[in-house]
């Protein structure tokens, strides 16, 4: 049993759907949550300060004891992974593979979509999985780099008219080559789904890749005899690296639950 906590961090408040998850999958876990709200998106920066920003976000868990560190960022896990697995004195998981994997086995045609943040795209990250996985798999990409703006501003509904726009002219190219399967490359993009849902339609499958981390953080830990096997539930802490009003409302949209007050603030740039 290990009671130390499991450390979370996202460039804002994406990385919530993946709280979520692992909330409803090992609730008995206490969490430690790190969003960059001071610094959101990491998409359009360059691969040299998204390594250096998650360096300090991964410090910044360590500094609370976590057992494992999840990059629940796919700009991050698309960049710097490779780095994070090198400096990490604990075990460290990214969103590509584990995603990638749901994709692999969830295609009926050989055709999937990958969206997400210019610098994840750019990276060709899912591509290169997917294509190692299984190498007759057709890929196509597409960048949506407006979506963590309409999700941080909570532009969510299917009814609403900016966020139906948005869909459709970043994914009609995907919705012409025919996926039946579609990888929700950022953690805020879950929060879209039902607006997604509604363009592609119902024979598209999409994969959340908080879901997909989320289920194998707990097998790896599982593995490693690190489980909490606690009869209560879990405890959840919340950092940013912005101002905190506010935060409890936009967190309520990711968690379906009220935090309350329980969120702090920290200066990202000590660590």
């Amino acid at each position: 049993m290990s009671a130390q906590p499991i450390g979370v961090f996202d460039s804002g408040l994406g990385g919530l759907t993946a709280v979520k998850q692992l909330r409803s999958i090992m609730p008995h876990e206490n969490i430690v949550y790190f969003g960059d709200t001071g610094r959101v998106p990491y998409g359009n920066r360059s691969v040299e300060t998204i390594r250096k920003y998650a360096a300090q976000d991964a410090n910044f868990l360590l500094s609370h004891n976590v057992k494992i560190v999840i990059a629940a960022c796919g700009t991050v896990s698309s960049t710097a992974s490779e780095m994070l697995s090198n400096m990490l004195p604990v075990p460290y998981t990214n969103v590509i593979s584990p995603t990638a994997r749901a994709a692999a086995d969830a295609t009926q045609n050989g055709k999937i979509g990958v969206i997400g943040t210019r610098a994840t795209i750019m990276s060709g990250a899912y591509k290169k999985e997917l294509e190692r996985l299984d190498n007759s798999l057709q890929v196509f990409q597409k960048e949506c780099p407006l979506f963590v703006p309409l999700v941080e501003e909570g532009f969510i509904s299917p009814q609403d008219p900016i966020a139906k726009l948005t869909v459709e002219r970043y994914l009609k190219v995907l919705k012409e080559q025919n996926v039946d399967t579609i990888i929700l490359g950022c953690t805020h993009y879950p929060i879209l789904k039902a607006v997604i849902g509604e363009y592609v339609g119902m024979d598209v499958k999409l994969i959340d890749s908080g879901k997909e981390t989320a289920i194998h953080a707990a097998q790896m830990l599982a593995e490693k005899g690190l489980l909490n096997t606690q009869t209560e539930d879990g405890e959840c802490e919340f950092f940013v690296s912005d101002r905190t009003e506010g935060f409890a409302d936009i967190a309520s949209l990711f968690l379906h639950s009220n935090i309350g007050e329980n969120v702090s603030r920290v200066d990202i740039q000590h660590y």
